[in-house]
């Protein structure tokens, strides 16, 4: 834990490459909240999307951040400022209206299975 999920406009100028995965995940860790190795991020692009009503240059990225309940709003809110702030350095587009968000919820803790498997070899 974390699963950090973005979903963006492919009419971005800059991709969502593996390398933003990495920044957006280095700011995680910055947090202090979570493990380097528990911090899990991938990214989907939409050819078909719309932002608002009008035939404008608009695009977004939005970022939902899932992580294991019992952490404080006020921790949520610092681990959603950080990682919008990585985003927003990370990405320039200077041709688009670009919104970015983070979303930040909860998955139930007693609910949640894992099991890590140590690479064989």
């Amino acid at each position: 834990m974390p699963h950090l999920t973005i979903d963006y406009s492919n009419n971005l100028d800059a991709s969502i490459t593996p390398a933003l995965l990495r920044t957006a995940n280095a700011a995680l860790l910055a947090t202090g909240q979570f493990q380097e190795a528990d911090i899990k991020s991938r990214a989907q692009g939409f050819d078909c999307f719309a932002v608002g009503t009008q035939d404008a240059a608009r695009g977004f990225v939005a970022a939902r951040l899932a992580i294991l309940s019992g952490r404080s709003s006020q921790i949520k809110r610092e681990v959603a400022d950080a990682l919008l702030a990585a985003l927003e350095a990370a990405i320039t587009d200077d041709k688009l209206e670009l919104q970015i968000s983070v979303e930040v919820v909860d998955i139930d803790r007693d609910s949640y299975a894992k099991r890590l498997r140590n690479r064989v070899g």
